[in-house]
């Protein structure tokens, strides 16, 4: 296997709890695999396919020992800070119960869960969502909007600024634009079965997940401080968040969940849980236009025709048709959404 980065340390990659090696990208070829992706294959994740992008973030450990400014390493750890905290912006930039790390799980680093470097390194690029190219400023922003059920800090702020840069620093050593696939990127889903089911995706949630998530999704607390997001209600992302496309929640439950058991729930299950879970109300999507069957009309091309939004609920309601905006109230409006980019352009065409 040939290396391409600077190996900068050992660290532990969250997902394994065993020492791996940090700040490295590999591209697979047909010889064994490194340590760090046998670790994967063990717990049940799928072995790389030869040609794919293998990286190891580093972790803040490493950042310690790195040569890189002082002011630099703060800045970083700021960021880390607000990523695994973002709680501390409760009321001003997040109106919910999610910190970025509720879904970017083992610090933004693990694999199988959307771990944030590969934004550091493939964006700018285009994105389906509001249509046009977006920078990692951007990304991050959209993330506030929706799965915060926020308003994002302002381009150039220093938060802003400093989650920007843990995003890089988690990048570190990993190719920009690279041209072989990114193994471990994203909520990687399993096929959809031919049925899903309510009453057992219900079944299972109990089952599984309220112990940490509440029988009514409402999350768990202890001595009142935030342990276990909420999966659904006003405590949750709104309906413009990513997960609540059922896909996307089967590929993180799948994945990632109970927590420290992945991959141990079957493909059905994985499936009936995501289908009962993005059945339940949420905030409303802040593209949200007044009327729910407009508003899916518009953004169900490009977005909700892999979510449940303005489909008939369990009680036979339609979800979404409401005006709830949870804890930010209608007052609170995301600046970032539905902002147009490169307008001169597209009048060129």
């Amino acid at each position: 296997m040939k290396q391409h980065r600077t190996i900068l340390g050992r660290t532990t990659l969250a997902v394994a709890g065993t020492t791996l090696v940090a700040g490295v990208s590999l591209a697979v070829s047909a010889e064994p695999l490194h340590p760090a992706v046998e670790t994967l294959v063990e717990l049940g994740y799928p072995a790389p396919q030869e040609g794919e992008l293998v990286h190891i973030p580093p972790t803040m450990a490493d950042l310690e020992a790195s040569d890189l400014h002082p002011e630099t390493q703060q800045v970083i750890r700021r960021g880390y800070d607000l990523f695994t905290n973002t709680q501390q912006l409760r009321g001003e930039n997040v109106f919910n119960d999610m910190n970025c790390s509720s879904c970017h799980l083992g610090e933004g680093r693990q694999p199988f869960s959307a771990p944030v470097w590969p934004a550091a390194v493939t964006l700018p690029n285009y994105r389906g969502k509001n249509d046009h190219v977006n920078n990692l400023e951007e990304r991050i922003a959209g993330c506030f909007a929706y799965s915060m059920n926020g308003v994002p800090p302002e381009y150039g702020s220093d938060d802003m600024l400093a989650l920007t840069a843990y995003h890089q620093w988690l990048a570190k050593g990993a190719p920009m634009y690279p041209d072989q696939p990114i193994y471990g990127r994203g909520f990687p889903h399993p096929d959809r079965p031919d049925e899903l089911s309510y009453e057992n995706g219900e079944a299972l949630y109990v089952e599984n997940c309220a112990i940490c998530h509440s029988e009514d999704g409402s999350g768990y607390y202890q001595d009142g401080e935030y342990v276990f997001p909420a999966p659904w209600g006003d405590g949750s992302n709104n309906w413009g968040a990513g997960i609540v496309r059922v896909h996307t929640a089967a590929g993180f439950i799948k994945n990632n969940m109970p927590l420290g058991q992945p991959n141990s729930l079957s493909d059905q299950e994985a499936w009936d849980i995501a289908y009962y879970m993005s059945s339940q109300e949420r905030p409303q999507d802040p593209r949200y236009t007044g009327d729910v069957a407009e508003t899916l009309e518009r953004f169900g091309p490009s977005f909700h025709r892999t979510s449940l939004y303005g489909q008939e609920g369990p009680d036979g309601e339609v979800l979404a048709d409401h005006a709830n905006w949870g804890e930010k109230g209608d007052e609170v409006k995301p600046w970032n959404v539905g902002q147009p980019r490169f307008e001169d352009l597209k009048a060129e065409d």
